[in-house]
């Protein structure tokens, strides 16, 4: 039987970004699905909910970010972890085709999923043939 390692991936932090928070951030794993009307992106991003997901979107770029608080419960204190506990964050550059208006998002038991409408002007259509000259 094949060891399955599952590790989380520390996100690269660009030089020039000053963090006011201490601690790891992660790169969620996502899964960008394209459909007819819309592009679907689900992020998992365990131990988020919606008070601890921020999504900006600024100019074409898209940032996710879900803020972790490690809470044990009672009054339990933590001997050893193999899973890394830290925040969570992802960038997209996203395209002229989204209508930005439109965009949602939605998290449970922390699977984020964002919603980009596709533009009008970007939807596929079925153009009629007519017969004729």
């Amino acid at each position: 039987m094949a060891d399955t390692e599952i590790k989380k991936k520390e996100s690269d932090q660009p030089e020039r970004v000053e963090r006011t928070r201490a601690g790891r951030i992660y790169n969620p794993d996502v899964d960008i699905i394209e459909k007819k009307d819309n592009i679907v992106v689900v992020a998992d991003m365990a131990g988020v909910d919606e008070s601890s997901v921020d999504i900006t979107l600024e100019k074409n770029v898209l940032t996710i970010y879900g803020k972790v608080n490690p809470d044990l419960p009672g009054k339990m204190r933590l001997a050893y972890a193999e899973y890394g506990v830290g925040d969570y964050q992802r960038v997209f550059t996203i395209s002229g085709e989204i209508d930005r208006e439109k965009i949602e998002a939605r998290v449970k038991d922390g699977v984020l999923k964002v919603i980009l409408p596709k533009s009008e002007a970007m939807k596929t259509r079925k153009i009629e043939v007519r017969s004729g000259d």
